[in-house]
This record gives structure tokens, sequence and C-alpha cells, in this order.
């Protein structure tokens, strides 16, 4: 599969686990991520549309989980609602 926005690709069989605890989710040194922490931009990140990326060491606060490649659904000060990949963030 690729993903229509960032022309990720990925096989859907290696995605992360869906336990019938939930969604499990990982940051970039594998430490498991719940709703509502906060996290720290791993690398710069390119925003379509804005004419500039997001820096890395932006803390973002209060994240939500869901399903998906994006599976990081938050608000970063200066840009607004965004949808992040857990590969590129790592837990504050």
């Amino acid at each position: 599969m690729v993903c229509p926005d960032c022309g990720y690709e990925w096989d859907p069989s290696d995605n992360e686990v869906l336990l019938e605890t939930g969604l499990v989710v990982k940051d970039a040194n594998g430490v498991v991520l719940a709703n509502g922490d906060s996290v720290v931009i791993a690398k710069d990140l390119p925003v379509k549309g804005a004419p500039k990326s997001i820096k890395a060491g932006t803390k973002v606060k209060n994240i939500r989980l869901v399903e998906g490649d994006h599976n990081i659904d938050c608000k970063i000060e200066g840009f607004g609602s965004m949808a992040l990949k857990s590969e590129f963030v790592r837990k504050a």
C-alpha cells in the first residue's frame, strides 16, 4: 500500500498490532504511546502547503492515537491539526 499524502509504502500485514485491549503504537525508540502523551518530533518534517517544515525537537502535547498509517492526531502550534507517523516521534 502507498500513502497518498507522503508516498510512504508499507505492507499491511506489518502494521502495528491491534490487541483486544486496543491499538498499540510505538515511537521511534520502541516505547509504547498512549492517548494524552507528549511527544517530541525526531527529525525535520516537511509539510505540504506550508512555507516551512516542522523542526526536530518540537514538543507536541496531548496526542490522540488512531488507526492507519499516520497513527497520531495532534495539534502543533503554528501549524494546526496534523496527522503524524509514530516512527518520526519519541515520547517526551
